[in-house]
């Protein structure tokens, strides 16, 4: 267990209506590996967080930034404020400053990066999926474990204030027993057979598609709202097979070539579908797609129950649909709510009802509970662990992919 050496005074604070003690201004070195977009956000989220969440006392302070594209590193070392920049990461994790590694690199360095920080007694932020393969994310799980460290992985859509009040609802029995679970992320990023050939749709960067990218997020979600899976069916199609080679060091997974532009294999899927049986009884189906047209960024779920039932959609992140029947047939059906401080965590970001939160706001909210995992010396979710449980879901998938039927959820952890 990791000695978190906090010898300061400490204050109280409320998050969802409950007490907790932080000491008083206490400051976290943090230092960030991979400065494109999401390590951008994540930069901006710790900058925020002792904003929003002041009277926690936890203050981040960012140490150092690393990216291999040096004018990337020293432009995020000037926007941000760090105190130093670096193309080499290894000195992130060395940095005797830092506590905290925080990676947003690609899917392949994850392993290596976790073993390093962990190594080095650094409490660790990795972004989803945090392993290339299940089995990759099971070594990760373990490496933190057997560390005593802290981690948290960036499963940003849990924290959004209406997910968080459906969650309270479905935990109050407000649904009664559930009965069905319907969960997908459908994007259009790779809609466009011009979208360049990044690392994400290449194995040996980016392993698994859209099941270990977007449909991550899926499972965890499900998993948080409804409880463990225990068996799956699954299928997977590629649309787009080949795309316009990249440039390196150039553009984001949203960029795109030109007609005649060299092309290369697309070498994961485009798609997954799965129907899914909960431990719990309740029956539900996962989808993913990164090449739909139509939805932009639909990471959506829908809860039924025998008393109730409840939607949301990142499109409509500040609403959340609720059927919560009262006996009068005149009232009967589903209600709109709009986001507010009655919610968790919407107070800390704007004082009225209807005023919207965005993404980066659940960026500052998953940068604030990692921070808080540290001060207070307990592990909070979603940690490693979370990571794999959803990794023994995507195992079974990919068995499923070969079986062609039903499989069983069965546990990856290594315990050596």
């Amino acid at each position: 267990m990791v000695n978190f050496g906090l010898r300061s005074r400490s204050a109280q604070f409320t998050i969802h209506n409950s007490q907790f003690t932080i000491p008083m201004t206490q400051t976290i070195g943090i230092g960030v590996i991979g400065m494109g977009w999401m390590g951008m956000v994540h930069s901006r989220a710790y900058r925020l967080a002792p904003d929003r969440f002041y009277e926690s006392g936890v203050r981040p302070r960012l140490v150092i930034c690393a990216d291999e594209v040096e004018a990337r590193a020293r432009q995020a070392q000037e926007i941000h404020g760090f105190a130093e920049a670096t193309t080499e990461w290894r000195q992130v994790v060395e940095h005797p400053e830092v506590q905290a590694v925080n990676i947003a690199s690609p899917n392949f360095m994850h392993l290596e990066m976790v073993r390093a920080a962990a190594a080095a007694g650094k409490h660790i932020f990795c972004e989803k999926p945090v392993g290339r393969s299940p089995a990759e994310t099971a070594e990760i799980e373990k490496l933190a474990r057997q560390a005593g460290v802290v981690s948290f992985v960036g499963f940003n859509y849990r924290w959004a204030p209406m997910v968080q009040y459906a969650r309270q609802l479905i935990e109050e029995g407000r649904l009664g027993r559930l009965t069905h679970y319907r969960g997908r992320f459908f994007a259009m990023y790779g809609s466009n057979p011009l979208g360049l050939l990044t690392w994400r749709f290449k194995t040996d960067y980016a392993g698994l598609g859209v099941l270990g990218d977007i449909l991550s997020h899926v499972i965890d979600m499900a998993h948080m709202l409804c409880g463990p899976i225990h068996r799956v069916v699954s299928n997977r199609h590629t649309f787009i097979t080949e795309r316009p080679l990249p440039i390196p060091g150039q553009g984001t997974h949203f960029s795109l070539g030109q007609p005649g532009d060299p092309t290369g294999p697309v070498e994961n899927e485009d798609y997954v579908g799965a129907l899914v049986e909960f431990d719990n009884g309740a029956q539900g189906s996962f989808e993913a797609c990164r090449a739909i047209f139509g939805p932009k960024c639909e990471m959506s779920f829908e809860v039924n129950g025998t008393k109730g039932a409840l939607k949301w959609n990142f499109e409509r992140m500040n609403e959340l649909e609720l059927y919560s029947p009262n006996g009068d047939p005149a009232t009967d059906g589903y209600t709109r709510l709009l986001g507010g401080p009655a919610y968790p965590f919407h107070g800390n970001f704007n004082p009225g009802d209807g005023i919207g939160m965005g993404y980066e706001d659940l960026k500052c909210i998953e940068a604030f509970h990692f921070l808080r995992s540290i001060v207070e010396g307990r592990q909070l979710e979603p940690s490693f662990a979370s990571a794999l449980a959803l990794a023994n879901v995507q195992a079974a998938m990919v068995r499923s992919w070969e079986s062609g039927g039903w499989e069983r959820i069965t546990e990856l952890r290594h315990d050596s």
